[in-house]
């Protein structure tokens, strides 16, 4: 299939089977894009955890809202953006394409100082907004890239982030949890949203050229 019909294919499933897992090769490749997505600034301000262990997914299920998908799914992505901008933040990733590239520029250091005069005051809450929808990014890579393996994904924003947070210890490491992928395959039989037609407004509602 076309990365079309691949998207075409895939649904937010509702229902799992915890028989089949996702190989190896193909979460590595998922998770891959979701490392390779675009950020702002190119400051990656989130974090990944692939949750494989079947006792810690039961665990989350209820802070899940019990969806089921969350304990019958072969690995649970929690996408945790940063809490807030800090310079050491900032400087960590800075000094990391300095690194990477072997040289710097004065362009690129007046923009390192740009991002530290201007993130840090914004305070917690706004920065924590912008680093979510930096997340969010990710998460669209990883789902498109989840189509393209032929693995049945489903984002959902439909849990605790606080109580997600104390289970996962991600308030001490500067984090909180934004959006959850449940990964897998569908159980199409018992799934009541297989069978039914993919609906998204036709191309002229949806699109429009400004030339």
């Amino acid at each position: 299939m076309s990365l079309l019909e691949k998207l075409n294919w895939r649904y937010a499933t509702k229902k799992m089977d915890p028989s089949k897992k996702v190989s190896k090769d193909k979460l590595d490749r998922i998770l891959e894009a979701i490392r390779l997505a675009p950020t702002s600034s190119g400051l990656q301000p989130f974090e990944v955890f692939v949750v494989n262990n079947r006792e810690l997914l039961e665990r989350i299920k209820p802070i899940a809202f019990n969806q089921g998908q969350v304990a019958e799914c072969s690995n649970l992505l929690v996408f945790a953006a940063w809490d807030d901008y800090t310079p050491e933040r900032i400087n960590m990733m800075f000094d990391l394409t300095n690194k990477e590239r072997g040289f710097t520029s004065e362009g690129w250091e007046n923009y390192r100082q740009m991002l530290l005069t201007n993130y840090p005051p914004r305070g917690p809450a706004v920065n924590f907004e912008h680093a979510a929808k930096q997340a969010y990014i990710g998460m669209t890579a990883g789902l498109v890239a989840a189509a393209f393996e032929e693995v049945d994904s489903t984002p959902m924003e439909g849990f605790d982030p606080k109580a997600l947070d104390e289970l996962l210890g991600l308030s001490a490491k500067g984090l909180k949890s934004c959006v959850i992928v449940t990964l897998g395959y569908r159980d199409a039989g018992n799934d009541w949203l297989a069978s039914l037609k993919k609906v998204r407004r036709a191309r002229a509602d949806f699109i429009t050229e400004i030339n």
